[in-house]
């Protein structure tokens, strides 16, 4: 198979785009990597991760709804702009911290719920904004270009993280994010008006029916739901990346260096699934391709919790972010695609939900689970859970199992 341009990129304006997330990913990366390597440093008591997770998922529930129906009715472009800034001021603010020496736990934790805060506005606005980039033909091009992008940075952050805090300090880590952001903000300045479709006048508020609207719908489409469903219980049990800077120290009793490293891993499997995925013109057989990659997700976390050695370590977490990269592509486009677009950020909001919730109440599952149970337990117990998860959920919507990716495409995407 040669390679070729992927259909999305030749969209200037969504190239724009996806330099900039590029750039900013890897910098959001090395920050989420950092932190949890920071909360190690300051105790060793594992259900300290379960605060991040705490600190992650409630902004997530009380503003999703809220930040969804904003991007149905405010300028995504906008939103976008504001949600980048508040971002860069946060990481700053970690970073000044670090250096007066005077952050504990109770100010990570602050300021990672201030951060997802922003990011509840920030995705809904984004994921929604992809389709009024590209046509409709080219989104499974589009979103796996986006997670090659996410991927990219979730090698390189977290590689850079461990050498920047073993040669520079943990400050410099936090630094570079709130740098990284602006080159989001720059491509959002140069990509210009989006134009978005709203509803009629009298109903493009942001109000409770707005949201009960989203709600309903979601409710009434069985594909989406289940999908959104899986993805919950999927990343509610397999969270290896969660326990990552224990079981570097206290399981394979390695460095930061190799711990960077080891969180990386994930993504240099998920790029080399995205940039299959991206040479595919047309994609069928999703619904059993997505139910297969999530089982093999959790088949590869089993493998991981059982690892004893850096390198076995690196397979296992290779093979886990090439099928988590495979279902994220897969899933992404089946929502966007049956979703019209008047509506498209209030159902980017209600999956931050499960997607948001799922690793975020994981980590505390699997911090509460090994404090129990030691590190490999909550691990291994979780990829399991996974498997046993997509057993429950294509028992319930067997229509999941059945669907190919051909079905008709929901009324509404506009792309100027």
């Amino acid at each position: 198979m040669s390679l070729r341009i992927p259909p999305a990129l030749r969209h200037r304006r969504f190239r724009l785009l996806w330099l900039g997330l590029m750039i900013s990913i890897a910098g959001s990366q090395m920050q989420v990597t950092a932190l949890l390597w920071h909360i190690r440093s300051l105790t060793d008591q594992p259900i300290a991760l379960g605060g991040i997770g705490l600190a992650r998922i409630v902004p997530v529930i009380v503003f999703s709804l809220v930040g969804g129906a904003v991007a149905d009715t405010v300028n995504r472009r906008h939103i976008l702009l504001i949600t980048q800034s508040v971002q860069t001021l946060t990481a700053l603010a970690l970073a000044l911290l670090t250096v007066s020496g005077h952050i504990g736990l109770w100010q990570i934790y602050l300021l990672t719920a201030v951060q997802a805060t922003a990011i509840s506005f920030d995705l809904p606005a984004r994921q929604a904004l992809v389709p009024n980039l590209v046509p409709a033909a080219d989104l499974p091009s589009a979103f796996s270009l986006q997670s090659i992008a996410f991927q990219m940075g979730a090698i390189v952050g977290p590689a850079l993280s461990g050498l920047v805090i073993a040669y520079q300090g943990q400050a410099y880590t936090y630094l570079i994010n709130a740098v990284s952001f602006l080159a989001v903000i720059i491509a959002l300045i140069l990509i210009g008006d989006v134009p978005q479709k709203v509803r009629a006048a009298g109903q493009a508020v942001v109000s409770l029916s707005a949201i009960k609207e989203g709600v309903r719908f979601i409710w009434t489409h069985p594909i989406i739901l289940s999908s959104m469903i899986l993805d919950f219980f999927a990343t509610f049990f397999s969270s290896a990346n969660t326990l990552m800077p224990f079981f570097v120290k206290d399981i394979l009793h390695l460095g930061v260096v190799q711990y960077g490293w080891l969180s990386a891993a994930q993504s240099i499997g998920a790029v080399a699934a995205a940039l299959v995925i991206s040479q595919i013109s047309e994609l069928r057989r999703q619904g059993p391709i997505f139910l297969a990659s999530v089982v093999a997700f959790g088949l590869a976390t089993v493998f991981f919790g059982l690892t004893t050695t850096f390198w076995m370590a690196m397979v296992a977490l290779i093979l886990v972010g090439a099928a988590d990269s495979v279902s994220t592509i897969i899933r992404n486009t089946i929502r966007q695609l049956q979703t019209p677009d008047y509506i498209r950020g209030r159902m980017t909001s209600i999956n931050q939900i499960f997607f948001q919730g799922g690793p975020q109440l994981g980590e505390i599952e699997a911090g509460a689970m090994a404090q129990l149970f030691g590190i490999p337990f909550s691990i291994v117990s979780g990829g399991i859970g996974c498997i046993i998860a997509v057993a429950l959920i294509v028992r319930r919507w067997p229509q999941l199992r059945q669907y190919n990716g051909d079905e008709p495409i929901a009324a509404g995407i506009a792309v100027d």
